[in-house]
């Protein structure tokens, strides 16, 4: 450390300044500041007074080697770029905050290796549990985990054959409700545009839906039309080009979420195909995006926010010492708007 750095830290204020400034002892002002509620509110007032006016931070590196907790939860999530983590994520951390708890966040791009990088840099910085999207992941990187006592919490997902400790959905079932929506209007000629189904766990589950629910009418699941391609709307709309130059060309159009659904939205628009006309299309999370277009998109509804909030208190509850003995399986409901309808009449 240079000089100057040390003549830089050596200045800023102590513990002991603010005791001082605020006529306390110093276990006075540790105790404002870790269990407030337990100070008297003139004294807490004029410790917190204290702290503002000299710009006292504590010295986190410190309280948590002793805690040996750093009050941090990391969460990594394979997408910034759209909005389909984002509502989730926000309950997340306003239910942390209210547990004292702040939230490091990460994106790991839908890349593995990329997201064991991120989880070995979390545990590293001293992160206290991970919340992680989807199972898909190597064993190794779990056994890491569970060498260094980091609870996590899978999030996006529930399978009740999976032991691991998770909070979502049944994607697979969810999807099939919707499917079976479209199935039992009268399509017959299904295409399916999905995220890349090999490491993603939510993805397969959903075209595997798809495929249940053909089966039950009926179909060979081998004759839907699947393009997988990267979540954003213009490669929904490239996904939904290709699939009407195939023969036939799909009456309905099944998509793995919303963003893909409404690139294809779009892109029907600019092949001239009315919605739902000539073809029907789907999504699935309903965000806010599926309420904006015209027509509304048909979807199935994710309880987003509800999952956040249950995630924070399941993992501080682990970080604690209480882990909730079962995983929590959360409810969808379909959405039927104004992008599905019967097929076009031959």
């Amino acid at each position: 450390m240079s000089r100057k750095a040390k003549e830089s830290d050596h200045n800023l204020p102590t513990l002991a300044d603010v005791a001082t400034r605020a006529g306390v002892s110093t276990a006075t002002v540790s105790r404002c500041l870790n269990s407030p509620d337990q100070v008297q509110e003139r004294t807490r007032d004029r410790v917190m007074t204290a702290v503002q006016d000299l710009g006292y931070s504590p010295n986190f590196g410190a309280r948590a080697l002793a805690a040996r907790r750093t009050n941090t939860i990391g969460a990594i999530i394979p997408t910034m770029e759209n909005a389909i983590f984002a509502r989730a994520i926000q309950a997340f951390q306003e239910e942390l905050h209210a547990s004292g708890v702040t939230l490091l966040v990460s994106s790991s791009s839908y890349s593995p290796e990329i997201e064991e990088e991120q989880i070995r840099t979390l545990v590293a910085r001293g992160a206290d549990a991970l919340l992680l999207i989807g199972h898909d992941r190597s064993p190794a990187i779990y056994q890491f985990l569970e060498n260094r006592g980091v609870p996590v919490l899978i999030s996006w997902a529930y399978d009740p054959a999976i032991a691991r400790l998770s909070i979502g959905f049944d994607n697979r079932r969810a999807m099939a409700e919707l499917a079976t929506e479209v199935l039992q209007l009268g399509h017959r000629t299904i295409g399916i545009i999905s995220a890349e189904c090999a490491g993603n766990d939510r993805a397969r589950a959903r075209v595997d839906g798809v495929y249940d629910a053909m089966r039950a009418q009926g179909l060979d699941p081998s004759t839907a039309y699947l393009i997988e391609t990267h979540y954003s709307i213009e490669n929904g709309g490239q996904a939904l080009r290709r699939m009407m130059q195939h023969d036939p060309c799909p009456t309905a159009v099944i998509c793995g979420n919303d963003v893909l659904a409404v690139g294809a939205l779009q892109m029907a628009r600019e092949l001239g195909l009315a919605v739902p006309g000539d073809i029907s299309i789907t999504g699935f999370d309903d965000i806010e995006l599926a309420r904006v277009v015209d027509p509304q998109l048909t979807t199935v509804h994710v309880p987003h926010r509800d999952m956040g909030r249950q995630a924070a208190r399941l993992l501080v509850d682990m970080v604690a010492g209480h882990p909730a003995s079962d995983s929590v399986r959360l409810e969808t409901t379909l959405r039927m708007r104004g992008t599905l309808g019967p097929p076009p009449a031959e």
